[in-house]
């Protein structure tokens, strides 16, 4: 019988939070969210500034993407 495919979401979702308990220690990281490319899911992975550790690039089959954001700050909205 063939094995049945995991939903994609679900996947991602499932990475997510391994990705966020493998870089907890990444003090660069200020965000890891799911994000697209083409038409597949993948993770983003917000920095502060370029880590001194790797990030990896993919997590359980799927891709991670990185971005240098700056610091996160909160705005005051009026």
């Amino acid at each position: 019988m063939p094995r049945a495919r995991r939903d994609p979401l679900s996947q991602v979702r499932a990475a997510k939070k391994k990705a966020e308990t493998k870089l907890r220690g990444v003090r660069e990281v200020n965000g890891i969210g799911i994000t697209k490319i083409g038409a597949d899911y993948a993770l983003k992975v917000n920095l502060e500034a370029q880590p001194r550790t790797r990030v990896p690039t993919s997590i359980d089959g799927v891709p991670v993407k990185t971005e240098v954001v700056g610091k996160i700050r909160a705005q005051r909205i009026d």
